[in-house]
């Protein structure tokens, strides 16, 4: 399996995409984003997550982030992956959902072709990874997070989003606590 887009290597931080299967916009319910929330609070708390900046969009999630020394991103990003998958169908079965029934048969249907035994697959097999190389790096790609939503005309100013980190670099209430970055 190819590593050119993967979080191989200890202690380094890495820009993240990880995606719904078929970018099903899974993430404009309220209730979905918080599964997203939570596991990533549980992650910097219980595996050493680290992250710089994010961003919660509605088919997809942007991370800069690092795992520390004692555990590989790789592992803490499969984990991520299996417990949201998990609670995803769950939260998608058990509260209202206007696209239930489409969404849950998508998600059945990306499992065809697995060779493991799975009912429902919501991430895109793997996840894009960038390893951090330079400061000059690090800007651009918390600037390409945090004007996700803006480019996507969700808001005026990233800011403005509330599942992202820039309402951390603007020093306002923010759903994840995270590390700030002085580079800017």
């Amino acid at each position: 399996m190819s590593t050119k887009y993967k979080a191989t290597e200890a202690d380094v931080a890495y820009f993240i995409t990880i995606t719904a299967v078929g970018w099903i916009d899974v993430f404009t319910r309220l209730r979905q984003k918080y599964v997203i929330i939570n596991a990533l609070q549980y992650c910097q708390k219980h595996k050493g997550l680290e992250i710089y900046a994010y961003c919660i969009m509605s088919s997809h999630i942007h991370l800069l982030c690092k795992a520390d020394e004692k555990e590989l991103l790789s592992n803490v990003i499969r984990d991520f992956k299996t417990y949201t998958s998990k609670k995803i169908i769950e939260t998608t079965i058990n509260y209202p959902e206007s696209r239930r029934e489409w969404m849950l048969t998508y998600f059945k249907k990306a499992c065809v072709h697995l060779k493991r035994k799975q009912n429902y697959k919501v991430w895109q097999d793997g996840y894009h990874a960038e390893k951090v190389y330079s400061n000059k790096f690090i800007k651009q790609k918390v600037d390409y997070i945090h004007n996700n939503p803006v480019v996507e005309k969700i808001v005026a100013y990233p800011e403005d989003y509330i599942f992202s980190s820039a309402r951390n670099y603007a020093e306002l209430d923010s759903e994840i606590e995270v590390i700030l970055l002085l580079l800017f």
